[in-house]
């Protein structure tokens, strides 16, 4: 899978959760929940939507790391290389 796959995954699957969310106008290195208002339950339901969609373990340790669009990429791509 490439970065535009992933991308196209991860925008899906947040759209899932927050149906609203423009594509266009999101921002790759601005704190994801920020521009979409995600709260911690959303925010952790979309996380387990992407483990589920993406088949890539996100431990909770991790969560923290996972801010903005670019940061989830980056993050899946590394881990379904590994």
């Amino acid at each position: 899978m490439n970065a535009q796959e992933v991308r196209d995954i991860i925008v899906a699957t947040l759209k899932t959760i927050a149906p609203e969310v423009d594509e266009d106008e999101l921002v790759a290195d601005r704190p994801l929940r920020n521009q979409v208002d995600l709260d911690s339950m959303d925010w952790l339901n979309f996380l387990i939507a992407l483990h589920t969609a993406l088949k890539v373990d996100i431990p909770e340790t991790d969560y923290s790391k996972l801010g903005t669009l670019n940061d989830l990429v980056g993050y899946v791509l590394e881990r379904s290389l590994a």
